[in-house]
Formats: structure tokens, sequence, C-alpha cells
């Protein structure tokens, strides 16, 4: 019901007027508005008035009052106090990377300047850097010497043996294929096998010298007022989740007292421009819940050059100067305030540290595949993190996000260069973080693990298709560091840490060369009759000698180099008193088992499609960038069914092969070909919530932050679900963000807030803008391009005139083509 204030100045009641669907538009555009409800009212019945004392028969009621009231407010009019972005301060960000293999880039002496001395040319030697290092370059060395000695002396034993252990000892090129890729895969998983081992030494030891988070007596004092950016970089993101994650995370640094140094940035590549403008809606959402108007940020890039590594180096060249330090985050990131506030002192104490790069912990997923991984990195990963600090100290791999990053030298010389040739394996360079920590280690600046550092989290994917998918742009980027390993001037170590990159995702395609060439030497040992007399002459026949112990020892020795860091994982839970944070003793050696069956079973499946992976890449397919599935919903069969299909017709023709010509070797690898068979079940079972939710409920595969939640993760959550929950303006479907910033008067005023040239044009041609606007209005988002979208969104007076035009249409053709229900 309207009402309208009548003698307000004597104090009396309101007077009430009969309802009609021209005052319910009214009031539904005027209660977007920030106007005091009398105020709404009064306008509401001053606008109907005059409308009612128009002529009759110009328009109806409705759009006459809906006419005078946007012509009274002016609107749709852009807010006058919207600030996406601090000043602009640019800082050129140019690459210096040396020489490549194929590469490009200017050809620069090795070397740059170190941090103190950048007045020196550019010729000054960068391993002069080193002696500002030497309490831990020495150690380094001798500890990857050890390394280098643990992984040959094992893995030429176990090659020796692999090769008795052949029917023609080693001796056909076949065999001798065998052997060298054998030799390759024992020394991957000898390597895996003593990080462990060595994550589990420091963790025993429970004092570290080198971990950069003890403080020192010849630390620097920490300064005051040390200002540090938290970068979100995403594309096309749920903003319910990404939101969530950063108002946990301001609220934390808020209990910390040390708020007002941070500032906030989501930084967007989304191209689609009805998810862009949904997270235009969201920052100002947040913005406002957290007052935070002069600290959190949101910028839309319009070409997303270099994918997110150019994203981050554009907000270097823009605002990297306003800031000591930058906190790199993930769309799924949160970090504890007392966690960020603490890397940034250890960044202040030690001011020789370029990049910090904390632990992240998996959390926040219920699948059965997703609390799989959370398991496992909570249980194995702190070994495994120790042992990778152990042997790389300083000289350790940026991940990518949940790191801090000294701003002044990642600007200066950690720049990527654009690699010659066509994609997948030349362009730009997709694996940015491995690089950058290269680049700034080259540059005399340390990369170190926080291994010790609590208080950092992310999510993992919620199903195996999602996972693969994320795989799949990984391989592709680590592929790629193929033509980085003979750069001029970097570290030998650094040279290593790119092929382990592409082992990540080589090592799988060398499996399965592995398997096929062990199923070609069955299969012709089976066809082929057994020569007892060489063609030389012998008094005696050559009998074929089986020794199975050989073989046993052998699969029993790589078996060991695979499990026992689970066993010593369990052991180093007692040690340290945290077996009651994975539900007791019972339920912890229960859930390794069933996580090493889960395993076990989707191991040959991943090997599978990352063997498919690289060789496509080196076939030279592009991956395309894709939005990211965080949502924990079930796998459909039709999905699986086409993801799967083609390797579960592969392993059955395999296995039918060899049942038939070669039946005991069909059962040594039937843990192999049994996963496959069963991958399409499996892909849709390990995606299941209701099924990870059960075992939750019954204790199994449970992480700590299950146990004793963290208040990060419980204002995330809870966040979470509020902002899920919360109503929608109009009552327009999530999703559809065009309709909101073309109908909403406060998401339109703010679009036309953040329009930086409000007079350019999108289309010139007068007719074409006019055509496009009518089809706008007739029919709506769901009949535009995606690029016609983007033209209205970005055209300040097309922007106006669709919003004014819409708030005219009938009421039944407003619901039908823009999704909007005033009533």
């Amino acid at each position: 019901m309207i009402t309208t204030p009548e003698h307000t100045s004597q104090g009396k009641a309101p007077r009430a007027a009969p309802p009609d669907q021209s005052g319910r538009r009214l009031l539904a555009y005027l209660g977007r508005l920030p106007m005091s409800e009398p105020e709404r009212l009064e306008t509401a019945l001053s606008v109907l008035s005059d409308a009612a004392r128009q002529p009759a028969g110009s328009e109806p009621l409705e759009q006459a009052a809906m006419r005078l009231l946007l012509g009274r407010l002016h609107a749709p009019g852009p807010d006058p106090d919207v600030r996406a972005a601090p000043p602009i301060k640019r800082t050129p960000m140019a690459p210096e990377y040396p020489r490549l293999k194929n590469g490009s880039g200017k050809k620069t002496p090795d070397g740059t300047p170190a941090p103190e001395q950048e007045g020196k040319p550019p010729g000054w030697p960068y391993r002069l850097l080193e002696r500002r290092h030497k309490s831990w370059t020495a150690t380094a060395r001798a500890r990857r010497l050890m390394l280098v000695l643990l992984i040959v002396v094992p893995t030429g034993v176990a090659t020796l043996r692999m090769g008795v252990l052949l029917p023609h000892g080693g001796a056909t090129a076949l065999e001798l294929v065998l052997m060298a890729i054998f030799a390759i895969l024992f020394a991957w998983i000898a390597i895996g096998f003593w990080t462990a081992m060595a994550g589990f030494v420091t963790l025993v030891r429970r004092s570290d010298r080198f971990a950069i988070t003890a403080e020192r007596p010849g630390d620097k004092p920490e300064r005051p007022g040390i200002r540090t950016a938290i970068v979100y970089p995403v594309y096309g993101e749920d903003m319910d989740r990404v939101a969530a994650g950063i108002e946990a995370v301001h609220s934390s640094l808020k209990r910390t007292g040390k708020a007002a140094n941070f500032d906030f940035f989501i930084l967007s590549d989304t191209r689609n421009p009805e998810a862009w403008a949904e997270e235009e809606s969201a920052w100002a959402a947040l913005r406002d819940r957290l007052g935070g108007a002069s600290r959190i940020f949101y910028r839309r890039r319009k070409a997303n050059t270099k994918k997110k590594s150019g994203n981050i180096a554009d907000f270097c060249r823009r605002f990297g100067a306003c800031y000591t330090y930058m906190l790199v985050m993930d769309a799924d990131s949160v970090m504890s305030g007392q966690t960020i506030v603490r890397m940034v002192s250890v960044m202040e104490r030690n001011r020789r540290v370029g990049i910090l790069q904390s632990v992240p912990g998996v959390a926040g997923r219920d699948t059965l595949l997703a609390r799989a991984q959370q398991f496992s990195s909570r249980l194995y990963g702190p070994m495994f993190s120790a042992g990778l600090h152990f042997w790389l100290l300083g000289d350790a791999q940026f991940w990518g996000h949940n790191a801090l990053i000294r701003l002044r030298p990642f600007i200066r010389h950690c720049a990527l260069p654009r690699l010659t040739g066509k994609p997948p394996l030349g362009g730009d360079i997709s694996s940015h973080d491995f690089v950058e920590s290269t680049l700034m280690r080259r540059a005399g600046w340390g990369v170190w693990v926080a291994y010790d550092l609590p208080g950092s989290y992310e999510e993992t994917p919620p199903n195996l298709l999602a996972e693969l998918s994320r795989d799949r742009r990984w391989c592709m980027g680590n592929m790629q560091h193929l033509r980085l390993v003979f750069g001029s001037g970097l570290f030998t170590i650094h040279r290593f840490l790119f092929i382990n990159g592409v082992m990540a995702y080589g090592s799988a395609l060398l499996w399965f060369l592995f398997l096929a060439a062990s199923t070609a030497e069955a299969i012709i040992e089976s066809l082929v009759p057994a020569v007892y007399f060489p063609p030389t002459k012998s008094l005696f026949p050559e009998w074929p000698i089986w020794e199975p112990w050989w073989a046993l020892s052998l699969l029993l020795t790589t078996g060991v180099l695979l499990f026992l860091p689970k066993a010593f994982s369990l052991v180093l839970a007692f040690i340290q008193g945290r077996v009651r944070h994975f539900g007791g003793a019972v339920r912890l050696v229960t859930s390794i088992l069933l996580e090493i069956v889960l395993s076990s079973l989707l191991a040959p499946i991943r090997m599978q499609f990352h063997a498919k992976f690289v060789f496509t890449t080196l076939l030279g397919q592009v991956t395309g960038w894709e939005t990211q599935d965080r949502e924990d919903k079930p796998t459909p069969w039709s999905e699986a069914v086409r993801f799967h299909l083609g390797a579960t017709i592969v392993a059955g023709l395999w296995a039918t092969t060899l049942y038939h010509l070669n039946y005991r070797f069909f059962w040594w690898v039937s843990p192999i070909f049994v996963p496959l068979l069963l991958s399409i079940p499996l892909s849709v079972v390990t995606s299941l919530p209701r099924l990870g939710k059960w075992l939750r409920r019954i204790g199994l595969v449970l992480i700590p932050e299950e146990v004793d939640p963290p208040l990060e993760l419980v204002e995330l959550s809870a966040m979470h679900q509020e902002n899920q929950q919360a109503p929608r303006p109009l009552h327009i479907p999530k999703g559809q963000g065009m309709a909101l910033a073309v109908v909403d008067p406060v998401a339109c005023g703010l679009r036309l807030g953040l329009m930086r040239h409000p007079e350019r044009k999108t289309i010139a041609d007068g007719q074409l803008r006019r055509e496009l606007l009518d089809k706008a209005v007739e029919m709506g988002p769901a009949g535009l391009t995606a690029k016609e979208k983007s033209a209205l969104l970005e055209d300040f007076e097309l922007l106006t005139e669709l919003h004014r035009a819409v708030w005219l249409l009938p009421t039944d053709q407003m619901r039908r083509a823009w999704s909007v229900d005033i009533c």
C-alpha cells in the first residue's frame, strides 16, 4: 500500500492510498536507492499524482509515472563515491631473462645488479651475490651431493637387477629400452622417498637452524607502516566464495590489530560479461559491508595477455610501487591474519628473502576424492614440505599462491618473456611460478618455504574430471620448462627443478611406455619359440632361468620407496601427538589404508590421462584456459562415460590380448588395467559428496581442520552460506549479471561510475547503436551475444538508455526478457 506524508510539519500520520501496479513499480525502483522509507513513499505519491494529471491516452499510467521518476532523479547516474583502485603509480616491468634455447628476449650478460647495488652496470656478476648467502649455500651443496648419491647408487643396483630378470638379460634393443625407462622411473621414485625421509628427520629433531621463520641475532629490525597488497586473481570464479574468503582474511587481520597495513585487490581476467558484471556487484557489496572503500579494490583487464602472470604483472606496473610486499592468493585461498603478519615480519627481518612460500593445507571439500586428497595433504604433506626445505633451503620454488613477494626485486627481475614459436611449447609461459622463483634467485634473492608456518589453506578439485582438467593446463605449462633448462646464467639446481617439473607429468608417459614395452616383450616371448641351442657350436643347451625371488625383491624395493613414507607419516603423527587430530589411532590407520586403496585405484587412470596430455602437448595441441570447477557436485554418468570410455575400451582390449597370449603376465599387470576398466564408476563414485560426508560422520579421512576448526575456516563457511542465501536485487537470479547491471539502479550506477572514459562509444555507427539497443530491450540478455553484451555494458550512453527503456517496459515483458520481479 502506498502512503504519503500529510501535514508532516504537524506530526500527523501519513494517509493511505490504494495500491496499483504503478505504485509497485515505483516502490521497487525507489527501494534500491539510499533513501529513507518516508522519502520513498512521498516521492512515489508525488510522481503518481503528476502522472495522473497528464492527458489521458498518451501512455499507460505505469510507464508515465516511471518516466517522470527517472527524469526527476536523473537516473541512472554514476556512483560518485566509487573508487575501484588507488591512484596509479606506474613502474616499468620488462623481461630481463637471459638467452633461452630457442627462446626470445634480449641477450643480457650473466646476472643482474644486486638489490643494494642497483647503480652498478648490468654486467655486475650475479655469482658474487652468493657471498651474501654463505650461511646456507655450502650446506645446500653438501646435502644435494648426498641426495645424488642416494639416488644414483640404488638406481644403478635396481637397474642391473632388472636386466637380470629380463628373458635375454638386457641384450636386445627392446630390453635396453625397458632398462633405460626403468632407471629413470626408479630414480624419480627415489627422489620422492628421500625427500620424505629428510622431512621426517627434520620434523623429528624439532629444531632447524636453517628454518627461515626462526629469529636470529643478526636479523634486521621491522620497519613501521610497511604496506602489503593482498591480491586475488580471478577468472570467472564463484564470487560468493571469493568474497567470503576475502572477508574471512580481513576479519582475521583485524583481530591482529594490523589490518590498516593491508589492502585487498580483486584482479579480474574474466571475459564473460555476465560473470564480470556479477564480480563488480559482489565487490561493491563486500566493500560496503566491510567499510573498505579505501582498502578493497577491483580491477578488470580488457585483454588477458599472459593470463595469470600477466594479470599480476599488470598490477605490479600500475600499483606495485605503492607497496613493499604482495601476498598472492588463489580464488580459493584463505590465510589467518596472524600467519600473514608473521610472514611480513619474517621478510622484514630477512631482507635478502625475495619470496616466502607458505605451505597451504587442503580443506573445505566433501566429495570422496577431495576428502582423500585433503587427508593426504594434511598427513603426508608436512613431511614432504620439510624435506623440500631440507634439500633446497633458499633455492626453493614459488607455487603461485599463498606466498609473500618482495615487490621491488620482483618487478625488476621477474617479468616473463614470450617464447618463440607457437603454443603449447612456445608463446606465453604458462607455469610462471617456477620461472619467477628461478629469476628471483638468479638476481641474488632467496626463495624459501616456510614449512613450519600454519594457518594457510586452499581447496582441492572436487572430482576426478575437475582434477584432470586442471592437470591438463599444468602439464602444458610444465612441458614448456624443457625450453628453459638450458637458459644461460641459471643455477644448476634450478635446471634440475625445471626437469623435475617436466617429470611431474612426463613420468606418466614413461610409465605408459614401460608398460607398453613390457607387454610387447611378454607377447613376443609367448609367440616366439624358445631357442635352446644358439647358432654357435655348443655342447649344452641354454635353458631359460627364472629367479622369482629376484623379481619379488625388485617389486618389494619399489613398493618400499612408494609406501614407506606413508608409514613414517603415521609414526610422525604419533611422535608429534597429532593422532587425535585425525580421529584417533584406529581411525587414522584405517584412513591410511583407505587412502592407499583409493590412490592405487586412481593411479592408473591418472597415468593414462597424464601420458595423453604429455603426448598431445608434444604434438602441439593447445589447452584452453577454463574456469575451475570448485563446487561439490556429483559427476554425471554421461560425462564420466564421455571422458573415460576410450581408456576403458583400450584397457579391455589390452587385458583380453594378454589373457590369451601370456596368462602369467596378465596377472602381473592386472592392478593396472582393472582400475582402467572401472574408471567410469570410479569417477562417479569418488565425486559423491554424500559418501564423503558419511566417512566424515564415522570419523574416517578426517583432517585437523575438521576436528578442531580454525576460526578463519569457520567464518569462511558461514560467510559463504550467507552470501549464497542473500536476497537478490529485484529477484534477479544469480548468474544473470547483465540483467543486474542494467536493471538494478545501484548496480547500474556502479557500472557507470567504473567507466574511465564515459564519452567513449563502443559502436560508432548511430544506426547500429539503435538496432542493438532495440534488440536488447526486446529480447533481453538471452538474445545477445557476449560481444553485444560487452558493448552495451561498456558504453555510458547505451547503458543509460537501456536502463531507462527496460524500466518503461510492461511488467510481463520485464519479467520475461529481463528476469525482473517487481511484484
